[in-house]
């Protein structure tokens, strides 16, 4: 049964996504002196948090390959600091987004109002065990309509991502093996830009391959099995249950406007080109 905290997703996550693809981030980040690709990825996103190091960064970002990450971080707060990182991905943010959607629909009603209603659903959600979320909760609130959607929709996105490292555990499945069953699905990553982007070597996802097999959650072509599917879908609603709380606080009818008007928004984002192409199967 899909939930509401999982509609939420669906409807919502590309309206903070959109910023891992814009050239916009990734000119601020090299305009620092970051590294284009991983690099700037593990500082943009870990910035909040602070000058910190590899293992932090590996614990709360989980399917990325730890020695990918020690090559970026703390090299990263060598060049720029995170305060600087986190006012560019900010700055990266608004134009991505006026770029994209374009200035009437910014300065829209409909993006102030789906601003508030998703940072009444944001301020709603607890810090308790979700240490990435909570270091993006720490940070100032924009003034701009558009960038406190932007904002709001990743701090919900931290927060369930936060449970889903969570859920993730409870189902032991280690961040290379989930990332591997979810590439078998064909609704993910294609697996090579799985491979480039999350650092792993061929070796490494060979080897989860064979756990994965071992557990009998994918056959021996790779393909996803009945067991895998019904394991995901105890994590997934295991995640929906620890991310709740941001949809609690809504009446019925906040809850589907944000839905609706966040769904408008994504769908503008990804006609506009804010997903590149042969990234994700088009399975």
């Amino acid at each position: 049964m899909t939930t509401l905290p999982r509609q939420g997703k669906a409807a919502l996550e590309l309206v903070h996504s959109m910023i891992y693809f814009a050239p916009e981030a990734a000119d601020a980040f090299a305009g620092l002196g970051l590294e284009r690709g991983r690099m700037s990825y593990f500082a943009g996103r870990s910035a909040p948090m602070g000058a910190v190091g590899p293992g932090v960064v590996s614990a709360t970002f989980y399917n990325f390959s730890p020695t990918s990450i020690a090559a970026a971080i703390p090299r990263a707060w060598e060049i720029t600091t995170p305060a600087e990182v986190v006012a560019a991905r900010f700055g990266a943010a608004d134009g991505a987004l006026r770029r994209m959607l374009g200035d009437d629909e910014v300065k829209s009603e409909a993006v102030a109002e789906t601003a508030e209603l998703a940072r009444k659903a944001s301020v709603a959600c607890s810090p308790d065990g979700k240490p990435l979320f909570a270091a993006h909760a720490d940070l100032e609130w924009p003034q701009e309509p558009h960038l406190r959607l932007w904002h709001a929709v990743s701090l919900l996105r931290e927060f369930r991502g936060d449970a889903h490292i969570a859920a993730l555990q409870r189902g032991a499945l280690t961040g290379l093996q989930a990332l591997v069953l979810h590439v078998a699905t064909g609704k993910s990553f294609t697996e090579q830009a799985a491979l480039k982007t999350r650092g792993w070597t061929e070796d490494e996802w060979a080897a989860a391959r064979r756990e994965l097999q071992e557990r009998g959650l994918i056959d021996a072509d790779g393909a996803i099995t009945e067991s895998a599917t019904a394991l995901r879908e105890e994590i997934e609603a295991d995640t929906d249950a620890m991310s709740a709380a941001p949809w609690e606080a809504l009446s019925d009818d906040e809850a589907q406007t944000l839905l609706q008007n966040g769904g408008r928004l994504s769908k503008a984002l990804s006609d506009a080109g804010a997903l590149p192409q042969g990234v994700f199967s088009k399975r």
